[in-house]
């Protein structure tokens, strides 16, 4: 066995000896690294009480496992403010491999580490860089990678690992965390199994104190013990050496209550006291000094006069576990002595470290030390801490950074300073995903002293931790406040506040408390003239969006494209709103859906490569319906399966997807589509209003599909009287044929007038087919078959295939009525065959209806059997049948090079191909 540790602790019993009791665990583990020695990748959890033994776990399997790569961590209380600074000890080792990852993961994984200098690094690059790195070193063989007490890993390294677990599959991996059961953050481990390590039976309880005990043992006293301690190993061990030979043997009674629990703590505290001044001194130096810096502790300890002699009398007590450099002999020792330290001492070990360490090396931990040591406040502290912070937040910590500029605040003399750097650290903890704690840092700070434009920041805050808490609809008049606070030299930041109240205001809609969606709009392009900076792209997409909402469609065209424009050729940064979003907005407000494909092409490939996951999530939905309107039904599944496992990548919960709603309308699945509808328009969730308006639009074609055209004019109406960007016009073709055929004409002119102007003003292939078709359903006979050949002429040169269909439909509709049978067969022969092809039940079902009507006879559609490949099967064998190389596949989906051919080898034996070649002729055109 290889094993690579960064910090080595020992266990309640000498390594090696055998584990009591835990036969269930230990078939557990065996299991774990079978699949992972057989080229398959595990990640597991084990959630235990402290001192149920789950290091002993961890330990036991390190020592079985003689012919695997093990690598182990494990996290510690002191680090916690030091971003990535687990992972980076755990890959230092490796570091020399880095040269072979891909340039943006390399890069990314330099820039958190602080090799390089550059922009702050996507976290979920840094983990595709871990990724990549477990995948290298496992390709040489197995790996096991075991991670102690994660709880107390710095936020970013824990976020990365996990982040790797999740994505493992097959490259001989296993990836073993240990945590509190109690951890306040284990939500970082949702997506993961979970193996709830318990107490040891009593059998096993006995056993164990009757091998510890150095004098003979009750039968009566062992049944209390281990019933009083749950059969937490730890504590019955400590129990055995903490109570006398008459209380074990029964002749004395037991100390009521038990040291047990917050007394265990006590129980290693007295261990502790026991021992000389110097001893306990040198121990707290370890506690909070940094792992595997040997040297930095006895320089530390020199400083106050201690020596490796001191050590000793903790290695006798078995405080210290010998033969493993400085470590403790259970990690719970290590928080006891650091929670249990007075002030002082506290302080003077503190300031020993600072001391000790190279300004120039290590600034981080020598400020972070010094501020530790530091009563009262000290600006020159204070700002060692910031510039600390600075250099976290470069490489991406934001956890740290945060945890950095508060203690800073702290120190601060000046109450303006002190409040603009709690205001920072604010900001911080909202980058990192934590706004309980930036609502905490909020309310802390002192309004009353603030200069305005700290007023209007700590506002602006304010509406950024509503979001979290996803509360939108305060936060615009919040945020038109903040900016009215803010004098001119402080444009890019009014301009900052109100594109974020447009945002939420767009979101919540009519349902905006304080002002309107149009007052805000407004509000935004007034703040354009007072900025100082060049617009971004995504700068040009919110003036089109205010221009759109306060001028009207026609007014934001030429801004749209603008924007559209910028987006295929210029600087792109995923920051706030995904870009995509926009770009949808932008692309369906012009009808253009060929610009939409070329710029959801740029999109994706610069999130994928970037890491920008959730910007990669919303592209992979616009992408999803891009194929639903060209008919493609099982590659619009395939986005849609992505996105629903990017989502659980990154930690979030797919609880109310629009994109499946418009899936499930295609499909036919008329139920689970109403059901899924009902729970997106009753649930009070973020952004209910804008989520409500574009199920209602995916649900007027689903009544249309079924003849319900009453009920479609009637969610049609509300999305026409709402005219939501993006949206509503996509509505009006459909709102014409639900009011003609519902005979209800009024709202279908209104709707066709609409629509007609905006098409000659986007003069697209769809626009103008669209405008056709709904002109055709008002006109009269003279006219109409000129108009239906018309909006298929039109439509036949777009993509929107489900729209041409409709039109094909529509026309062989109107011509049976009028009968003249043949022709209409015609049309309805080719509605129902496109309808059948896309896979959209509902409407080729209209179709055959209505051929059957003219007197032909169809068939149902027997579509050809499906090969039954996984979602990420049928994306890796479209992009292999591509023609990418299975590296390529790899960077491009997340996932390993093994991965990548043990999905492959399974799709070739599906489809019963041999080669690529084969496979391309298999599946047929990609598109």
């Amino acid at each position: 066995m290889t094993e690579i540790c960064d910090q080595v602790t020992a266990s309640t019993r000498a390594p090696g000896a055998p584990l009591v009791g835990r036969t269930a665990e230990c078939l557990v583990l065996e299991a774990f690294t079978n699949r992972v020695r057989a080229g398959r990748s595990e990640g597991l959890v084990l959630a235990g009480a402290p001192g149920i033994g789950k290091t002993r776990l961890l330990d036991h399997l390190a020592d079985t496992t003689q012919d695997l790569l093990v690598l182990r961590t494990s996290g510690i209380e002191s680090e916690l403010p030091l971003g990535f600074a687990a992972l980076h000890r755990l890959l230092r080792p490796f570091l020399d491999r880095r040269e072979r990852l891909p340039d943006p993961q390399k890069a990314a994984l330099g820039m958190a580490f602080g090799l390089i200098a550059g922009p702050a690094p996507d976290r979920f690059l840094v983990g595709l860089a871990t990724l990549s790195l477990f995948a290298d070193l496992a390709a040489e063989g197995p790996l096991l990678c075991l991670v102690d007490d994660a709880q107390w890993l710095d936020r970013e390294s824990r976020e990365v690992l996990t982040f790797v677990a999740r994505r493992l599959h097959a490259e001989g991996i296993g990836m073993l965390f240990a945590v509190r059961e109690s951890a306040s953050d284990s939500a970082v481990f949702e997506g993961l199994p979970v193996y709830p390590v318990a107490g040891l039976p009593e059998s096993a309880a006995r056993e164990l104190l009757t091998g510890t005990a150095r004098s003979p043992l009750d039968e009566t006293v062992a049944r209390k013990l281990s019933e009083q301690t749950d059969g937490n190993p730890l504590a019955l061990v400590t129990l055995v050496s903490a109570l006398t030979a008459e209380q074990l043997g029964g002749a004395t009674a037991l100390p009521e209550p038990l040291p047990i629990g917050s007394r265990l703590t006590a129980c290693f505290l007295a261990q502790i006291r026991a021992l000389a001044k110097p001893t306990q001194e040198l121990l707290l130096l370890a506690a909070i000094s940094p792992i595997r810096d040997e040297a930095l502790l006895w320089r530390a300890a020199a400083l106050l006069g201690l020596s490796e002699d001191d050590a000793d009398p903790a290695i006798e007590a078995g405080v210290l576990a010998p033969g493993n450099g400085f470590a403790f002999s259970h990690p719970l020792i290590r928080s006891a002595v650091h929670a249990a330290a007075h002030r002082g001492g506290l302080r003077r070990a503190h300031q020993a470290i600072s001391a000790a360490c190279d300004p120039d090396h290590n600034p981080d931990i020598r400020a972070w030390h010094l501020a530790a040591a530091t009563a009262g406040t000290d600006e020159a502290v204070a700002r060692d801490l910031a510039n600390s912070a600075e250099r976290a937040r470069a490489r991406g910590g934001y956890a740290a950074e945060a945890v950095l500029l508060a203690r800073a605040a702290e120190l601060t003399p000046s109450v303006s300073r002190r409040d603009e750097r709690r205001l920072a650290a604010a900001q911080a903890y909202l980058m990192c995903g934590d706004p309980q704690s930036a609502q905490r840092l909020l309310l802390e700070s002192q309004p009353a002293s603030r200069v305005p434009a700290m007023r209007g920041r700590a506002r602006w805050l304010k509406a950024a931790i509503e979001t979290y808490f996803c509360r939108f609809e305060d936060q615009p008049a919040l945020l038109l406040s903040a900016a009215a606070e803010l004098g001119p030299e402080d444009g890019d930041l009014a301009w900052l506040m109100l594109t974020q109240a447009l945002s939420s205001a767009m979101l919540s809609r009519a349902d905006t408390m304080g002002t309107t969606l149009t007052e805000v709009a407004r509000a935004t392009l007034r703040a354009l003239e007072g900025r100082a900076s060049e617009l971004s792209v995504r700068d040009l997409f919110i003036i089109a969006v205010a221009t759109r909402i306060s001028e009207g469609h026609a007014a934001a065209l030429p801004r749209w494209r603008a924007a559209l424009l910028a987006l295929c050729d210029g600087e792109l940064a995923e920051a706030g709103m995904p870009l995509a979003v926009f770009a949808h907005l932008a692309s369906d407000e012009l009808w253009d859906d060929s610009a939409r494909q070329v710029v959801f092409a740029r999109l994706h490939t610069f999130d994928r490569e970037n890491g920008a996951l959730v910007g990669l999530r919303v592209v992979l939905e616009c992408q999803a319906t891009d194929a639903l309107r060209a008919g493609q039904r099982d590659r619009a599944a395939g986005y849609l399966a992505e996105a629903r496992e990017l989502l659980t990548v990154i930690g979030l919960r797919d609880e109310y997807s629009l994109q499946r709603l418009e899936l499930l309308v295609w499909c036919g699945a008329e139920a689970e589509a109403r059901a899924l509808a009902s729970s997106i328009d009753g649930t009070d969730f973020p952004a209910r209003a804008m989520q409500a308006a574009v199920a209602a639009r995916y649900l007027v074609v689903l009544e249309l599909s079924l003849g319900n055209y009453r009920a479609a004019l009637d969610r049609a109406r509300f999305l026409y009287d709402e005219d939501v960007p993006g949206h509503s016009n996509l509505v009006l073709a459909d709102m014409v044929e639900a009011g003609v055929r519902a005979q209800e004409i009024e709202p279908a002119l209104l709707a066709c007038a609409r629509l007609d102007t905006q098409a000659r003003a986007s003069g697209t292939p769809w626009a103008l087919g669209s405008s056709a078709r709904a002109r055709a359903l008002l006109a009269d006979d003279d006219t109409a078959a000129a108009l239906y050949q018309e909006a298929i002429d039109y439509l036949g040169q777009s993509t929107i295939a489900v729209d041409l269909a409709r039109a094909h439909l529509l026309y062989g509709e109107w011509l049976r009525r009028r009968k003249q049978r043949l022709e209409a067969r015609i049309q309805l022969r080719i509605a129902y065959e496109m309808f059948s092809s896309a896979r959209a039940p509902l409407f080729a079902e209209r179709a055959r209806a209505e051929l059957a009507a003219t007197g032909e006879r169809v068939r149902h559609s027997n579509p050809a059997p499906d090969p039954q490949l996984t979602p990420q099967e049928s994306q890796i064998a479209a992009l292999a049948a591509e023609g990418a190389t299975n590296t390529e596949i790899a960077a491009r989906l997340y996932i390993s090079a093994s991965t990548v051919e043990y999905h492959l080898t399974k799709v070739f034996r599906k489809l019963a191909v041999t080669s690529r070649r084969q496979l391309r002729s298999t599946l047929g055109p990609v598109n």
